[in-house]
């Protein structure tokens, strides 16, 4: 059992190259003028959150090898409320446009509106479903199908 849960865990860390480009890029630590528990790491925790967002598993159900549930999620809410990881997609796109190039001469935009799941108190009226709660999400890609942008919208009544 330990060595399967070794093996879950490597397989998800991020590759040492990519996490050096990322590093910079992530707010500076927070101070803790009154102590308390030391901060996790920030790799550690970023492979956390990249563990539920591949595999989709909830946050609580996390491997405890991976990190804490409660420990990642919060890490995750602090970075994505000043727009980390808008940055970090920014970022990638810069990179792969210098390495690749992004196929301007052709794009590709497709989206779904779906319904609430658990009729959220985040999720307003979905108007192709008559003022029942929904989402709308919409996605650009390039000539080689390469996401550019994503846009998640909400309609409230």
């Amino acid at each position: 059992m330990e060595r399967q849960s070794k093996a879950i865990g490597a397989s998800f860390r991020l590759p040492d190259a990519l996490w050096e480009r990322i590093r910079p890029l992530l707010p500076a630590k927070r101070p803790q003028p009154k102590g308390g528990r030391p901060r996790n790491d920030d790799r550690q925790m970023l492979d956390g959150i990249f563990y539920v967002l591949r595999t989709g598993i909830q946050w609580k159900a996390l491997p405890r090898q991976i990190g804490a549930g409660s420990s990642v999620h919060d890490r995750f809410q602090e970075w994505r409320q000043p727009g980390v990881f808008r940055q970090l997609w920014a970022a990638g796109l810069l990179a792969y446009d210098s390495a690749q190039g992004i196929a301007w001469e052709w794009q590709a935009m497709d989206g779904a509106m779906t319904k609430a799941p658990l009729d959220g108190a985040g999720t307003g009226a979905n108007p192709t479903e008559r003022g029942k709660s929904g989402t709308k999400r919409s996605l650009l890609t390039d000539g080689r199908g390469v996401p550019l942008g994503i846009r998640h919208n909400l309609r409230v009544s």
